[in-house]
């Protein structure tokens, strides 16, 4: 039987999982034991001023191991994934370069699938297209028709209405805008690119813990959130001109305390949205994650474990 040729390119290690389940410090712990730099795969760290609810590390985290990818533009400036890849990939490179070891760590799935495979070269989103069907989405939201975009991704793209929930409006608006920049549906656009830009061999770890301890511990992180100041993080930033109509400012936490800030709701009644928006949020991200065959689990809570299985990584 002939052997197999040892995978030849550089190596990466991914750090991924539900919310509330420890990526970060996980992620400084392996840094720590295999001189490794951290990138952030956080959708919403990228954005300065949002520190507290989007759970950035803390500055003294990053003491422990270099993080890059924080705090990368304002609330106001669009930041795609197609920006990350480049970014994230760039990091990861000078991160070899320094003959350390890159750990992408964060939540996102889309940024991750784009560090990892590139995505569809379709270049910049037209954004008056973007505009127009986000527009569209909006007026079937306020006529009482939510799930009236994703009726019409049905009909032009069966196979990519079946795989995205009709709650789903980002990846709906996404689906329709390469079927229309395209003139043909987005899942065989999807196949003909087939993922295959994989520069890197990556081992993907995904962090979980069962459904009551990840409850209680989201709990726990709402309501530590609020102790630490993200109402008035919210009110910095709605002083420093970022309005609830910025995507960022429609993230979780953010817009469960803009009512709050406005005197719309209490900080209590918030504080139980904001809860039951991320448990809804983590399973989720973890109904994401649970078809990838190279995903590797593991409960937070056996570092030993962790390690051992990124030290067989970087030794094969």
């Amino acid at each position: 039987m002939p052997s197999v040729a040892p995978d030849s390119r550089p190596k990466v290690v991914i750090v991924t999982g539900p919310t509330a389940t420890g990526k970060t410090a996980v992620a400084i712990e392996v840094a720590q034991r295999f001189a490794g730099e951290i990138v952030n795969a956080d959708s919403m760290q990228v954005f300065r001023f949002m520190d507290i609810g989007t759970a950035k590390a803390t500055p003294e985290q990053r003491a422990l191991a270099p993080h890059h990818l924080l705090d990368v533009v304002t609330p106001d400036v669009p930041y795609s994934a197609g920006r990350y890849s480049q970014e994230a990939r760039a990091a990861a490179d000078a991160i070899l370069g320094r003959g350390r070891l890159p750990l992408v760590t964060g939540g996102t799935g889309l940024y991750i699938r784009a560090f990892l495979e590139g995505l569809i070269a379709s270049g910049d989103v037209d954004p008056e297209l973007r505009e127009r069907i986000e527009a569209q989405q909006t007026e079937a939201v306020r006529e009482g028709d939510p799930h009236r975009l994703h009726r019409r991704l049905a009909k032009i793209d069966p196979d990519a209405a079946k795989a995205i929930h009709p709650n789903d409006a980002r990846r709906v608006t996404r689906a329709l805008e390469i079927a229309e920049t395209f003139n043909a549906p987005s899942s065989q656009v999807r196949e003909a690119h087939g993922f295959e830009d994989r520069p890197y061999d990556a081992l993907h770890l995904a962090l979980d813990l069962d459904r009551d301890t990840l409850n209680v511990h989201i709990d726990a992180r709402c309501r530590a959130m609020l102790e630490q100041g993200l109402l008035q993080e919210v009110r910095d930033l709605r002083e420093r001109g970022y309005g609830p109509e910025l995507r960022p400012m429609k993230s979780i936490g953010y817009r469960h305390m803009m009512p709050v800030v406005e005197g719309a709701d209490t900080l209590a009644s918030a504080l139980v949205t904001m809860q039951t928006d991320t448990r809804r949020f983590a399973r989720r991200q973890r109904t994401w994650l649970r078809p990838l065959p190279e995903v590797e689990w593991f409960d937070p809570r056996t570092p030993n474990k962790i390690l051992r299985r990124v030290e067989q990584f970087l030794e094969a």
